[in-house]
């Protein structure tokens, strides 16, 4: 695997591919295969793994922790978020200090709010600073903001610090393309990709089955599941983090930096899967 990177704000890269967590750990029965599947990643180079204090209440965090025990820790971009009801003043810290103890590490390198809650923006921006500047985070983002979202963020103290978005986008959900991805590129903030490659429902089967996707990928001799990251990797200014929870499948995602969709490839693909030309509001999981 040929990484990538995205420089950030603070000036710290950040991998363009790496891995979900969501719904990990919830089962003890697949709990050394889904160890195996992140350790397979890693190995492989995908060493940015996002997860959340909400996700399994915890238990996703204790097995990421659990899967990166004896690897450098400063060559891994480690991810959580915070719920909206625990980022405020005198909850943030206590919910931090809980996801640093699951994932055994003394330090995020990034930190999330998971969704607009009650508490206003100022004073979440206010705690995400100090954490930075305790050493207990190296940057903080957001994650489902919409464009007037970003907006409002901006005009909070210190808000322009925020350095990634992270919203659902893949090939069937392309409505931030229409204002909240170029938005985002202005502001040098980038699109962190959950669910890129459609991980539910009727809307991958139909992915799965199109004639367009199944052309190109038979040409290039890949899986549909494979061209759907790349496709989402051909944006400019977006990391994906793809969730599995079967090492096979992550050896898979690991190979989709290894070369670019060419612009022939787009064009058959925008033709089947046309971007929006409106305003279309965030897709939430």
């Amino acid at each position: 695997m040929m990484q990538k990177f995205i420089t950030l704000k603070n000036g710290a890269q950040m991998p363009r591919l790496g891995m979900g967590a969501w719904q990990l750990g919830d089962d003890k029965a697949s709990r050394s295969s889904e160890l195996e599947a992140l350790q397979a990643g890693i190995d492989a180079g995908m060493t940015l793994i996002d997860t959340a204090e909400m996700y399994g209440s915890g238990r996703s965090e204790e097995l990421v922790g659990e899967a990166i025990r004896g690897y450098d820790r400063e060559k891994l971009f480690i991810v959580s978020k915070v719920y909206p009801h625990n980022a405020g003043k005198g909850m943030i810290e206590s919910s931090a200090e809980n996801s640093l103890k699951r994932l055994g590490t003394d330090y995020l390198d990034m930190y999330l709010l998971h969704w607009r809650g009650s508490i206003p923006l100022s004073h979440t921006v206010q705690c995400m600073e100090s954490l930075v500047k305790q050493g207990i985070i190296r940057s903080w983002g957001v994650s489902n903001f919409d464009t007037d979202d970003m907006e409002e963020l901006m005009r909070v103290p210190g808000g322009e610090n925020c350095a990634v978005d992270q919203v659902l986008y893949h090939l069937g959900s392309r409505g931030i393309e229409y204002d909240l991805m170029p938005w985002l590129k202005r502001n040098n903030i980038p699109v962190m990709a959950y669910c890129p490659i459609a991980q539910a429902g009727a809307l991958r089967a139909s992915l799965l089955k199109s004639p367009v996707l199944n052309q190109i990928a038979e040409r290039y001799g890949i899986s549909i599941v494979r061209l759907l990251l790349m496709f989402v990797l051909k944006q400019e200014n977006v990391i994906a983090i793809p969730r599995s929870s079967k090492k096979e499948h992550v050896t898979e995602n690991s190979r989709a930096l290894d070369f670019e969709l060419s612009d022939e490839d787009m064009a058959l693909i925008n033709g089947e899967f046309p971007p929006p030309s409106r305003k279309m509001y965030l897709d939430i999981v």
